[in-house]
């Protein structure tokens, strides 16, 4: 069978197409391109009449058969939601017509100016480009590479659900999907403006090339206009480098569509413009593959959907109550702007409360220390006019906040004022140790005015955006009517402590936070992400190398018992267990047995059915063990953010110790945040107070919650607990765990059992 009888199932007659153009009609005409004209009209074929898109070829334009056949090869193998579709073609006579589906809102680039194609409407269009580049890049096992060459916003097809199309394939390159990236071509082509510097100057070709030219398109749907300016009918100026300089000057406001900016969502804006610049850079090798672009572009959609979503669900005459009280008072010109500086937040009562909102509309507010601490021995400080290096502190948000000696008793007062109805919080001192010593464990003893026992802090968490410490001290579920909380502080004197430093020590309190509860069960901590895992292309390539270090031989018969293979997990390196999300990020834990000093622990087997290692480690320490950890980048997801947790079993002889099991953690490269403490039972959650706030709830289903610091119970019957957060660029890192306070010598770490850690993609 000759190369052109391959596609005689997609020929009609000419004379089919005359009619359903009325013979070529300017009627008919809805657009021009290289290729030549486009008419639409409707054929009668199986399915019924449809309305199709015809691009009829004038050679004049520059394009000829190679184009022609090259387009009718390309579309005839490629299937992809996001290009569009060729249903026929005709070759009669001097005639050589292409025949696609009909995308009925024509072209991008005649909506780059509306104002009334949204900006979610935009984010959409921009992904459905980049999943079918990235189609095109990344194909199928049994496909080739395909570089457009020509990708522009005249070239992006639009249907009547404003789903995009790629189209114009003339100009297309192909080859091998696993040989080298770069090709020399001698004929350059493409539109100017959109050709990638490279290509266009020195002829090298790559799938940065198209990269580059989508680059150019995501700014165009930013700035709502071409990305060329014609005087007389010629090229005047090219706008992409205009473009780059206002990126990299912090001047984007000044390109952006007039009306577009108020429908962003902040977080949207920037994931948007970070990643359509990257695109748009001259170098090469700094250009974001296609695939971590779609990743940016749905992180910035989704961010905006967030956004949208906290539009329906907000009490806006509610939120406009609490923005009139603003120090300084508000600007704001839309609701929209409105909830901005909510999630901002500001601050409100001359000055002493800050209040905000989070993505869910719930209020959050923090009551200055000044306004809501009382004793007798209390000194308020000026924030940005600390005398000395010791008295100063974090950024803070109040003007002003207070000073204690820890061997003073206080009291707090504070109440439910702006807080949202039917949400649970939690209430938080913030504050920060001002001593010569920074102990993890904070000894708060505190109570409510009307019970008769001290609860304790246990956890201590580090704020990582202003520096102070928190933590929790009560939970709630705010109902109807005002709340108040007097809460009574025991001077350290009262404490038994062991006094170990020698001096007094010395605190600086913020204030008291009410934050909402986060909205986390035990269940399933993963995020919902749909997974596709037949159309997933690069699923074996991906993890090709890890499969090959497995113990066992692995084997699967479809790509969907490869993913959940891949999910169950297995053995590689003979002492490593591989698994991944349901992101596709790679997971790793680490035996104990490969980072414990074996002096200190012993290593005893096991049944497979306790441990997936066989082997787990007993401790013979008492009161402190190091943890030596690295983690390694040839497994883990790369410019990836990981969770630390300990995988343990505390002895039989805890089960009936009553405290929190509370040790602290000690990291010598200063990178360890959060917590700076963690708990090794159930007995460190906040109390719970009763509905109307006049006692103390019995443990209930809140205390459940995922806290960091927190253990959990697993299913395979082990306990975890989070301890650090590390990235995989991280070098070595020594962590030292020790029960701190004498106090707790009761417990310590002989009998406990520790299966190994686990890096889990945050």
């Amino acid at each position: 069978m000759s190369f052109i009888e391959e596609f005689d199932h997609l020929k009609i007659q000419l004379q089919d197409i005359i009619s359903a153009t009325e013979n070529f009609s300017t009627n008919k005409l809805i657009g021009r391109g290289g290729f030549g004209r486009v008419y639409k009209g409707e054929l009668f074929l199986p399915e019924g009449k449809t309305m199709v898109a015809f691009k009829r070829l004038d050679r004049r334009l520059g394009q000829g058969n190679v184009e022609f056949w090259k387009e009718i090869m390309m579309l005839s193998k490629y299937k992809h939601e996001n290009l569009v579709s060729l249903m026929h073609f005709c070759n009669e006579g001097d005639e050589m017509i292409l025949v696609y589906e009909y995308a009925s809102r024509g072209s991008l680039n005649r909506y780059l100016g509306d104002v009334n194609l949204t900006w979610t409407q935009r984010l959409k269009i921009c992904i459905g480009v980049a999943r079918g580049l990235s189609y095109l890049h990344d194909p199928m096992e049994s496909q080739q590479r395909v570089i457009h060459r020509d990708i522009k916003s005249g070239n992006i097809l639009l249907d009547e659900k404003w789903t995009a199309k790629v189209s114009d394939f003339g100009l297309s390159k192909t080859g091998p999907a696993n040989q080298p990236q770069t090709y020399l071509i001698s004929n350059v082509v493409g539109t100017p403006g959109y050709c990638d510097p490279l290509y266009w100057e020195m002829g090298f070709l790559s799938k940065e090339s198209d990269v580059y030219s989508f680059g150019v398109v995501l700014f165009e749907v930013l700035c709502g206009r071409l990305c060329c300016e014609y005087s007389g009918g010629e090229l005047s100026n090219i706008l992409v480098p205009k473009w780059r300089r206002c990126y990299e000057e912090k001047r984007l406001d000044e390109i952006i569509l007039v009306g577009l900016k108020e429908q962003m969502e902040p977080g949207s804006f920037n994931s948007f413009s970070a990643i359509a610049y990257r695109c748009v850079k001259k170098a090469r090798e700094e250009r974001p593959t296609i695939a971590e672009i779609v990743k940016q572009l749905e992180f910035a959609l989704e961010q905006q959907e967030i956004f949208e979503n906290l539009v329906k669900r907000v009490d806006i005459a509610e939120l406009i109550k609490i923005a009139d009280l603003a120090v300084p008072p508000l600007s704001y010109g839309s609701h929209n702007q409105l909830l901005m500086l909510l999630l901002k937040g500001f601050l409100v009562d001359d000055g002493k409360m800050w209040v905000s909102i989070n993505i869910r509309g719930e209020v959050t507010k923090t009551v200055s220390a000044t306004k809501c601490f009382f004793g007798d021995n209390l000194v308020t400080k000026n924030a940005y006019t600390a005398p000395n290096r010791k008295a100063k502190v974090a950024r803070c948000k109040f003007p002003y906040y207070v000073w204690n000696v820890y061997s003073n008793r206080f009291r707090v007062e504070v109440n439910s004022h702006f807080l949202s109805p039917h949400v649970t919080y939690t209430i938080y001192i913030v504050f920060k140790y001002c001593g010569r010593s920074s102990p993890k464990y904070i000894p708060f003893e505190y109570k409510l005015a009307e019970e008769t026992h001290y609860s304790r802090s246990c956890i201590a968490y580090a704020e990582e955006d202003d520096g102070w410490l928190v933590t929790k001290l009560y939970q709630f579920t705010n109902h109807h009517g005002p709340q108040n909380f007097s809460i009574d502080f025991l001077s350290r004197n009262q404490i038994p402590l062991d006094h170990q430093f020698g001096f007094e020590e010395e605190f600086a309190f913020e204030g008291i936070e009410f934050r909402p509860l986060e909205n986390v069960t035990c269940g399933n901590q993963e995020r919902k992400v749909k997974v596709e895992t037949d159309s997933e292309p690069n699923l074996l390539m991906d993890f090709k190398d890890l499969i090959e270090l497995s113990k066992d031989y692995i084997q699967w018969t479809t790509k969907k018992e490869l993913y959940f293979l891949l999910r169950k997990g297995f053995l590689i390196d003979g002492d490593k267990w591989f698994s991944i999300s349901k992101n596709m990020k790679k997971r790793l834990m680490i035996p104990a047995s490969t980072f414990l000093d074996t002096t200190d622990w012993k290593c005893n087997s096991v049944p497979e059915s306790q441990s997936r290692f066989k082997v787990v480690t007993k401790s013979l320490k008492r009161y402190s063990f190091e943890i030596r950890l690295k983690a390694d980048s040839k497994i883990l997801s790369p410019q990836t953010k990981y969770s630390c947790h300990l995988i343990f079993k505390l002895p039989d002889t805890y089960a009936s110790f009553e405290g929190p099991m509370v040790i602290g953690i000690d990291d010598g490269y200063k990178c360890h945040l959060l917590p700076l403490s963690i708990c090794l039972n159930t007995h460190c959650h906040p109390p719970i107070v009763g509905s109307h706030g006049d006692k103390r709830s019995t443990p209930g289903p809140l205390q459940a919650r995922k806290m960091k610091g927190h253990p959990k119970q697993r299913k395979d019957g082990w306990m975890e607990v989070q301890f650090s957060e590390v990235s995989v660029s991280t070098t070595d890192i020594v962590y030292k765990l020790y029960v701190e306070e004498k106090r707790f010598r009761s417990m310590n770490f002989f009998g406990i059992v520790i299966e190994g850690i686990e890096f889990r993609p945050l």
